[in-house]
């Protein structure tokens, strides 16, 4: 069938040579990466449930998780949380299957404390979280398109992809990945409250780093300074691998020691005293935020994945713009892919999708215009491999 793709050779400077650039990440533990992260696990849970007893995953959208921020006492060699964090599970699902009840609140909720207990190692969920849910019956209307046997989209939506990712946005999302991964055995006073925020002017990068410190691991003022030099050294290196650009970083800017104000926390998570967190306003599927490139709005966490496009259409974008990219070499610095989709019509059959390829000097855009599109065309074809099931095997990431 028809794919509607336009494949089209864009002039413009790309990006990496650009005058300035800003990136953003935010970290794993950030309140809006949770929210993120929680109703990610609530619709995959509910997915692999479908699976297992319908054979299918049945209609669901569970992408409208809050997270609302407890309170604290944060202190040098301890400290404690006074009031728990709430998390309030919204959205719709298939709540019964001719006339079986299905067990949507006890899935949602496990789902959401295992995914909590997993992740955060330092937070209390027992103690420290309450769990709410208020997951209701999906729309009529939806449900029907929903289970159709040909795969129909549930919205009007469109998603967006680019490749390659620049210096500045890949040491962006490398340095949180390294913070809150590699560098923790090390210095495990750091928290998994992350964020990264990226600027470059020229050939000169600024890194800047808050991170929530856990407390009960830190001595006194002394030794929260010693950490925090120590992270900026070690975040300073490993920015360097990944470019020859001048590279400076800066840890906490907050802190004001003269008044006794540092970037120190019980758990490593803000949301333990009054951060609060939702769905849709942190990364994009490609875990960045970036301001220099196309990007759509959707929240991708918690919907569903076989025919929700704001979260089939995001994925899929950024992974056909990957590999053309890679496919093309040196003839292609830049691409752009969108897609756009139209309600109750099959997801493999957009109503436009677009193609921009930023050639490199003396490339033919002829030679790449049939293969990205070729490219493409697999890629919608084939949405159930690339994506859906992935997302259920938990392999993609959607912030």
């Amino acid at each position: 069938m028809a794919k509607n793709i336009t494949v089209k050779d864009l002039k413009v400077e790309p990006v990496e040579i650009g005058e300035t650039e800003m990136v953003e990440r935010k970290g794993i533990g950030h309140p809006d990466s949770v929210a993120d992260g929680i109703s990610e696990q609530v619709s995959r849970g509910l997915s692999r449930y479908y699976v297992q007893h319908y054979g299918r995953v049945l209609h669901h959208n569970t992408d409208e998780c809050q997270v609302v921020g407890g309170q604290s006492i944060p202190a040098f060699g301890g400290g404690k949380v006074t009031e728990p964090i709430y998390v309030l599970l919204v959205g719709r699902a298939t709540t019964e299957v001719n006339g079986e009840k299905i067990p949507f609140k006890r899935i949602a909720e496990e789902a959401a404390r295992n995914y909590l207990k997993s992740t955060f190692h330092d937070l209390d969920v027992d103690h420290d979280v309450i769990i709410e849910t208020k997951i209701g019956q999906g729309s009529v209307d939806l449900r029907g398109v929903y289970e159709t046997n040909r795969l129909l989209a549930n919205d009007t939506s469109f998603g967006v992809g680019f490749a390659p990712f620049s210096e500045a946005e890949t040491i962006t999302r490398e340095v949180e990945f390294y913070i809150n991964g590699e560098m923790k055995k090390i210095l495990p006073q750091a928290g998994q409250d992350v964020k990264v925020m990226t600027s470059r002017r020229g050939n000169k990068i600024t890194v800047t780093c808050a991170i929530a410190m856990v407390g009960k691991r830190i001595q006194d003022r002394d030794h929260y300074l010693s950490v925090k030099e120590e992270i900026r050294e070690k975040v300073l290196d490993y920015a360097r691998k990944y470019t020859k650009r001048e590279v400076e970083v800066y840890v906490n800017t907050a802190d004001d020691v003269e008044s006794g104000i540092y970037y120190n926390t019980v758990t490593g998570l803000s949301m333990e005293n009054g951060d609060d967190g939702s769905v849709g306003r942190g990364n994009r599927v490609n875990g960045l935020i970036t301001p220099f490139r196309p990007m759509s709005l959707e929240a991708a966490a918690g919907k569903n994945p076989v025919t929700h496009v704001g979260k089939l259409y995001n994925l899929l974008s950024h992974q056909a713009a990957h590999k053309i990219h890679t496919v093309a070499g040196g003839d292609v610095v830049e691409v752009n892919v969108r897609i756009l989709s139209q309600i109750g019509k099959p997801i493999s059959e957009p109503l436009s999708a677009n193609v921009d390829l930023v050639m490199s000097n003396g490339a033919r855009f002829s030679r790449w215009q049939r293969e990205a599109e070729s490219i493409l065309t697999d890629y919608l074809d084939n949405i159930d491999k690339y994506v859906t099931q992935r997302v259920i095997r938990n392999e993609l990431s959607v912030f």
